[in-house]
């Protein structure tokens, strides 16, 4: 089961994905908000913490998850405090009931990784593409354009015809026809 932490926040954060199963795990760990009793509502452990990217609204309650859970985050680039392990590109990884690839998507911020699972079409995205079209902001530090168009690209060839549902770092998961989101994405970005 995957559920988002961070529904109904109206601070700024990233969207937290709670996924259990054989591992419980969270997807970004949001900001500005108290998490602790939103994941204690739910489970009382969490086996780790994947991260898309370092932005701070996805990063921000690494530190009260660590300290309450006893646990390690998993991202692209261990030079920042929050991430405690490496994850290469192609790299699997076990969350809730699903082994999904890290897939280096730089574009947004030079860290980014998605994670899709082949077996279910489940794709956890981050800043990467957002539902109807959208796509990650490129005039950040470490933004690029033709990079972020290479990595929808390349996540678009990644999952092919099985993914079945895209959850983002911003808005709505995409559970409708996924695919076309990605298309639409990767032509947006293309514009401009």
């Amino acid at each position: 089961m995957i559920r988002n932490l961070a529904q109904g926040v109206r601070a700024f954060t990233s969207n937290v994905f709670l996924v259990e199963g054989e591992t419980t795990a969270l997807v970004d760990a949001g900001a500005n908000f108290d998490i602790l009793p939103k994941i204690q509502e739910v489970t009382d452990s969490v086996d780790a913490i994947y991260l898309t990217h370092t932005h701070p609204d996805h990063i921000g309650n690494v530190d009260a998850i660590r300290e309450a859970f006893d646990v390690e985050t998993w991202g692209y680039d261990t030079g920042y405090n929050a991430v405690d392990n490496r994850l290469e590109d192609g790299e699997r990884v076990q969350i809730g009931d699903d082994v999904y690839e890290a897939v280096h998507t730089p574009g947004h911020k030079n860290d980014h990784l998605c994670f899709f699972a082949k077996s279910s079409g489940i794709c956890f995205a981050g800043d990467l593409v957002f539902a109807n079209g959208g796509f990650g902001r490129t005039d950040l530090p470490e933004g690029d354009r033709e990079v972020i168009i290479e990595s929808i690209d390349k996540l678009r060839e990644v999952v092919g015809d099985d993914v079945s549902e895209i959850h983002v770092g911003h808005g709505p998961s995409i559970v409708t026809r996924p695919k076309d989101d990605l298309e639409l994405a990767a032509k947006a970005a293309r514009m401009g």
